[in-house]
This record gives C-alpha cells, structure tokens and sequence, in this order.
C-alpha cells in the first residue's frame, strides 16, 4: 500500500489530477488486498497506468463502495507518466536504499550566470539583506512572480552566494510537489526508507506525514538552516510541514519559490513578500547584450527600443529574444523578421497573467488597468501622475479614515507590478516608481478589452463607437489622430455648430490631451476647444484636465464652472499666470503647476479645503494665508516648490499645514522666520520626504535652521541646502531615512562617522562644500545598506580611507570635482560589481 501511494506521489500532475489522485489514496489508504489486485493488474497490463488504474479499480468495485469512493478516474489527465522514468536516482545508478539529496547546480548556463549579476542585484541584496538580517527568528520568504520572471535563477544565485553558504551550516534545495522528494531532499540517507521488492522492482515504503514530520523535526533540531522550497503549492502539505520546522532561534530561514501571492495559513503568519518585476528599459536592453553571443553593429542600435518593447520586461523572452538572433545573420532585415516573428509568438509567455487578470482581478484594479489605455503605445507615465489620475475618477477608494486614497492607488500599482501586468520603465534614485507602462503583449490584448468595457470608446470618421449605455464620450482623448472624429472638433474648424458638440461631449469625465508640438497652436486649439464646449454645456462633468506638456494653453474663464474638477494638470505648460478662475474650483484635490513660470500664487487656493496635492515651480511666491476656517488646512498632503522669503506669513499661516507627507520649500529667510519654519517642519511628524533650500540675497547657498528630526519616523528621503547652523542635527537624523542629500552644509567633522549609523541608508550625496574636511573614513560595518554614493566638489577632501568590511552593498560610486584626493580606497579596487563615474578629476587620480 505504501508502495502504491509513493508511486502515485510520484506522478507528475496537474492540480486537478493531484486532488484526485489524493482523494483515491485517502480512501483506499487501508486497503492493502485492494492495492495488492491494482498492482497485479498494473504487472499483466504493463506500463499504462491509465489502463491499469481503470481495471483494478473496476475489478474491486464492492471494496470501493464501502469507502464511498466516487468513480473520477476517467477525468484524470493523460500526464501520468510511465514508470519508468519516476525514479530518475535509479536510472542515474544510485543505489535504492540512499536517496541522494538535490542542490541547484552550481554551474548554471552562462546566460544564466549572467542573469545572476546583471539583472537582479536589486533583488538579490534585498534578500540577502533578510536572510543575513540579526533576527533570530524562524522565518520565510516568498520569490513570487510569472513564469519566466527569474523567481529560481534568483534563488539559485542566492543559495550558492558563498556569504549563504557560509552564514548556513545546513541548506536543502527542495519541491513539495512529491513528498517522498520533500523528505529525501531534506534528509537523504536519514529519511530511512524502508525497501521492499514487489513484482520484481525494489521500492521505498514512506512512513505517513505525521511520523516523517517528527523525523523532520527531530532532523534539523540545533541546525541553522536554510530550505528553498520550488513551487510551493500544496497548501495542505505545506501547512503541516512548516508546524515540523523548528525555531531554535538561531536565524533559519526558508525561501519559497510561488507564482501566487497568497501562502498557507501556517507560512503567511510569518512570511514576506519579495516580488520579482519585469525589467526596466535599460535593464533589458543590458541583458539581451549580454545573452547576445554576437557583437551588435552600430546600425542595429537603432533596432534597441523595438527589442525592450517585445520583450516586454520578461527575463525568459528577452534571453530567447538573443538566442534567436544569435543564430541569425547581422542584417536589420532578419533581425526585423526575428522580432516580427517573437511579437506574434509571445502570447504564450504572457498567458498567466493574462489568465489572472480574466480570472482573479476585481473591478477597481480591472479599471485601473484600462486607464493605460488612455496613454500613447510605448509612453512612460510617470507614477505620481498615474495614480493621481485613478485617485481623481474615483477609481481606487480608501477602506478605513485613516487611510489615504493616494496610498490605496500606490498599493494597487505595486501589486500590478507584482503579478507582472505593469513594467516599471524607470526608477527613482530611491528605489521608488519613477515610470511604468504595460508591456506591449498586455497593451495589444487589453486595449481591445477596454474597448468592449466601454472604458475607452475609438471614434474614427467613418465609425463611431459610442458607449452604449450614454450614448457618449466618456474620456476624451487628444492623440493628435486626424482618423479621430475628434480631431476636427479640437485642432480644425472652429466653426462648427455647437450644437454637434452636445451629443458627443456633455459627459465627459476626464480630458487628457498629448499635444506636444512646439508654437503657439497647441495652446490656443484647446483653449478654444474648451471655450466652444462649456458654452455648449458640455464638460460639465469633468473631473480630469490634464494638459501636461501642452504648451502655453489658453484657459478660459468659463473654467471656473467646471466645479467637478479634481484633477488640474498644468505641468510643463511654461504657463505665466494662474487664471483668477481657480478660486471656483471648490472640489479640486491636484494642481499641478511645476514647470510652468506662475510667479504669484492666488491667496484663495490655500481656502480649497479638498486640496490634497499642490506642485509648484520654486518660484511661486506666497504672500498670505487667508486665516481658515475649521477644518482647514487638514487635507494637503503634498507641497512642493512653494518660495518662502520674509513677506510668506510661516508663523499662524502655512505653518498650520501639519499633516503634510511631501515639503519642499525654497527660502530665503531672514533669523527670525528661519525659527518659524525650522518649527513648522518639526510639527510636520507625518513627513515622509522633506526637502529644503536656502539662499541668500545673491542667490548663493544661504543658511539653514533646522531642528533635530528624530521624532519624525516616517521620513525616508531628505535633501539639505544651505550652511547648518546646527550642525548636530545630522547625528540626530531618524533612522528611518533612505536617501540623503547634504549640500552646502560646511560640516567641519567628518560626517561619515555618524551618518554610517543610519541602517536604511541607501543613497548619500555629499555636494559642493557639504563638508569642508580634509579627512574621511568609514569604518569596518558601516553604512551596511548603502547602495549610491555621490561625493562632488568636496574641494579639501584629500584622504579617503574604506575599511575593509564597510560599504559591502556599494554598488555606484560617483566622484566629481574632488580635486585634492589622489587615489580611489584600497577596499574599493576589486569589488566586481562596484560601477566608479569619475568627472573632472585630476589626470594623476589612481
């Protein structure tokens, strides 16, 4: 009987099959004469299992009813496997009794190694950072992502990094798809598996899970383990199994290699997440050069973005992108046919997602997804811009009061990310979203979806396809397509009847336009566009205006009757004024204004009690707040680029802004409003990034009055300006901090010393006279996390000393400017991932 239910564990099937499979050997699990006929059957009729399960079930069917066993054997799948090749140990020569244990090989193809290095150093210090972290506890972590992502080349390149192997004294490499495999591969010689022969053929006779769990336990007690758990998806196993590891609270750790998110009870208590995004643009491109077995002539460069767009992102494609081509000759003709032939190929790598999005995907992330629709193919929306937009529609809603509608779109786009239907294009110095966009099989698929959801409607001179449901357009957007219907209503005759706007255009939510040509024309078709239309009674309903990169538009008065409006971009519009019609936009929450040359700031837009986010250019001045009414000032969040000098009322004014989570001010303030403002940022406990920048009459670095930050726990990104007067402060930065940026600081101690205590620090910048030393050090364990470091014009730097063991995750160092050093660190010269930019250095520099 025991014999029977390895061999059946030993099946590779499909999660159905397994489930049946499982409910055959529950019942029959006692009924050793019956398996006893179904092994006799299986000898005379040979190796199809299929037939010989069918037969020795039907011989004993009155044994079978006794266990109410329902007759599902003809829905199995035709992947049970031949016995033959179940046992591939014997077919290797090793001897039955000793089941040899599996380790990943440590010699990976090339391209695999490669891989290793290249394209996920991220995510390979990320996870080397918590297996390797000082908690003692037993915990896990699970690489989750789409097949072809890279989830195992990353583990394997984790499980043999020698710092792995030297910090685990015990390591398994393993599958939960087989349990005889699970225990074996954990084990080897001490699972102890009973032999026996019947028919002929030696076997194993497995103990059940609950014997071979305590053997489990009793196995890896006072060893510092480390188990890589491939395809974990038996959730009942998996829940009794992770009951058997012990927790001597030395540091064992378990990673599982999943495409799905969600974990058995057992794992999910104590796990965390590591998800595995598609490449970025320049990441996929340095991959496939490198996967490449040939040189790439100039001429083919220009081929670089059509390659990252049918890649998409995804390791496995871009890899067999560059072997397809390596065989083929350097012509742009047959490298142009390779690619044509991957882009009508690649649905395969991409249905999983595909699957997943069809399936699994609720209503609001379905809706997010169309809004990339919105977007030109191949266009890099910006983060921040996309998620302000859901934000505004009304796409994403937060749960609970405290929680923010802005961090519930972040959430959302993370996750999208996670499960591999949006590729970040570009990231931010800190690790953050900079860029996304779907990749180019999505956008084929979902374009058409959200066509048939009515989400975006394609309304071409011939045809129009209108929402059924109201007959009109919803989102309007201007792609300067002259096959659009549209087009001639916004950039031709402007003399058409408004009575042939009404139709179209009285329901439209959301207007984006992506008229980016040089002139005055752009600015002056919208705005007319927008004069005809509100005249017409049309737009009443906007909640979008998004004219970013438009530029100078002409925005009528008639604007101020858009009081539906939560979304005003106006960003790089190099815009002179702010019409005095924003005061009537009572609900709007984004006005994005940065890049634009708005100098005076209206006074009513510090009234807008539903304002959430405000970006302006550092050159908007502020001159009064009016004194609010309760509840004010409650809901701005973000405030970027406001001018700060000694006419803005700081004090009882915007200093009553204290639930911002983005400042950054530009000042030049005399002692006494430096002590308003250095006050206001320290009531401000809710800051996640903070920048400031002080300067002086002459516009030179001016000085900076800045209180000690440690109460401010949330703050992860701080950037500095201006000449200290506290110099302490930047021992008492919060250790929550990621990125730092000191400029101007004249700090006369070596910063190094206190700043390499910060255990979150990823990115320093040391800038022009940040530090006027001649001296500095870092010491053995320092700055454990740094991943950038940028020392520029630092012009009495003269001696730099690294001690061996400091900087371990440096991976770029850039220098510029330091005049006086002479020689880059001795621990520094061999760190083969280490990336040095030296500009304007002095020629004997070594």
């Amino acid at each position: 009987m025991n014999d029977f239910l390895r061999d059946l564990e030993s099946v590779e099937l499909d999660n159905r099959g397994r489930v049946w499979i499982d409910e055959l050997c529950q019942v029959c699990h006692s009924t050793e004469d019956v398996i006893d006929q179904f092994l006799n059957s299986r000898e005379q009729i040979g190796s199809s299992w299929l037939g010989a399960l069918r037969r020795g079930i039907l011989g004993f069917g009155h044994l079978i009813a006794q266990h109410k066993l329902v007759m599902k054997m003809d829905q199995i799948s035709a992947q049970i496997l031949d016995l033959s090749i179940r046992r591939p140990e014997r077919a290797r020569g090793h001897s039955p009794s000793t089941v040899p244990r599996y380790a990943p090989p440590t010699q990976e193809p090339q391209q695999t190694q490669e891989l290793d290095v290249i394209n996920f150093d991220d995510d390979v210090h990320a996870i080397m950072t918590w297996l390797l972290s000082d908690d003692t506890s037993f915990s896990v972590i699970s690489i989750v992502g789409m097949p072809g992502i890279g989830k195992t080349t990353l583990a394997k390149s984790i499980y043999n990094n020698k710092a792995v192997v030297d910090h685990f004294p015990f390591r398994a490499w393993t599958s939960a798809t087989r349990k005889h495999k699970f225990f074996s591969d954990i084990m080897g010689e001490h699972t102890n598996y009973r032999e026996m022969t019947r028919g002929g053929k030696r076997c194993f006779i497995v103990p059940d899970d609950a014997e071979m769990a305590h053997k489990l336990n009793a196995f890896l007690t006072g060893k510092r383990y480390l188990i890589v758990l491939d395809d974990a998806s038996s959730t009942n196993f998996l829940n009794q199994m992770v009951k058997a590891f012990p927790d001597a609270s030395n540091g064992s750790r378990m990673i599982l290699i999943s495409r799905s998110r969600s974990l058995p009870s057992e794992l999910e208590r104590r796990s965390v997440h590591h998800a595995v995004r598609l490449r970025g643009n320049d990441e996929s491109w340095t991959l496939f050069t490198h996967a490449l077995k040939v040189n790439i002539p100039q001429q083919l460069q220009t081929l670089r973005e059509e390659i990252v767009r049918t890649c998409g992102g995804l390791p496995m494609l871009i890899v067999k992108l560059a072997n397809m081509l390596s065989q083929k000759g350097l012509t742009i003709e047959e490298w142009s046919n390779a690619l044509q032939q991957l882009n009508h190929d690649q649905a395969q790598f991409w249905s999983y997602p595909l699957s997943r999005i069809n399936k699994d995907l609720p209503l609001y992330k379905l809706q997010c997804l169309f809004y990339f629709g919105l977007f030109p193919q191949d266009f890099e929306i910006p983060a921040r811009r996309l998620t302000a937009l859901w934000v505004a529609e009304g796409l994403v809603q937060a749960k609970g009061e405290d929680e923010a509608p802005e961090d519930v779109a972040e959430r959302c786009l993370i996750q999208l990310i996670a499960e591999g239907m949006v590729r970040v294009t570009k990231k931010k110095r800190n690790g953050n979203i900079k860029t996304c966009c779907l990749p180019g099989a999505l956008q084929q698929c979902w374009l058409s979806k959200a066509l048939n959801a009515t989400f975006l409607q394609i309304h071409t001179k011939t045809t129009s396809h209108l929402s059924p449901s109201t007959g009109m357009i919803r989102r309007l957007i201007d792609h300067l397509d002259k096959e659009d219907i549209t087009f001639d209503h916004i950039h031709g005759n402007h003399n058409i009847d408004s009575s042939s706007l009404q139709p179209l255009y009285r329901g439209v939510v959301s207007l984006l336009s992506f008229d980016t040509r040089e002139g005055n024309k752009p600015g002056e078709d919208i705005g007319n566009f927008l004069r005809r239309c509100i005249s017409s009674n049309c737009l009443l309903l906007l909640r979008v205006l998004d004219l970013e990169n438009v530029f100078k538009p002409n925005l009528p008065g008639a604007l101020g009757n858009l009081t539906r409006l939560r979304y005003l971009g106006l960003r790089s519009t190099f815009l002179d004024m702010l019409p005095s019609f924003i005061k009537k936009l009572e609900n709007l929450q984004v006005l994005d204004l940065k890049h634009t040359n708005i100098i005076n700031l209206p006074s009513p837009i510090w009234s807008m009690q539903r304002l959430r986010r405000l970006y302006l250019n550092e050159r908007c001045h502020c001159q009064s707040v009016p004194q609010p009414r309760v509840g004010s000032f409650s809901t701005l969040q973000v405030l970027v680029g406001l001018f700060v000098d000694e006419e803005a009322p700081v004090k009882d004014g915007l200093d009553r802004f204290v639930n911002l989570q983005k400042l950054g001010l530009k000042c030049r303030l005399l002692s006494s409003q430096q002590e308003a403002m250095a006050e206001w940022v320290l009531k401000s406990k809710h800051l996640r990034s903070l920048s400031l920048k002080s300067i002086d009459e002459q516009n030179q670095v001016g000085d900076l009055d800045l209180k000690p930050l440690t109460g401010h726990v949330s703050l992860s990104c701080l950037y500095l300006l201006g000449r200290l007067k506290n110099p302490s402060i930047v021992s008492e930065f919060p250790h929550g901090l990621i990125d730092l940026t000191l400029s101007g600081s004249e700090l006369k101690e070596d910063p190094m010393e206190t700043l390499d205590k910060l255990p979150n620090l990823k990115i320093l910048s040391l800038l022009a006279k940040s530090y006027t030393g001649n001296n500095m050090r870092c010491s053995l364990g320092g700055f454990s996390q740094l991943r950038v470091l940028k020392l520029w014009i630092l012009e009495q730097l003269e001696e730099w000393n690294v001690e061996e063991g400091a900087l371990q995750a440096l991976r770029a160092l850039d220098i510029r400017g330091c005049l006086r050093l002479k020689v880059l660190p001795e621990a520094l010269h061999h760190r083969a991932l280490l990336k040095v930019k030296l500009t304007d250095m002095p020629s004997d520099f070594a």
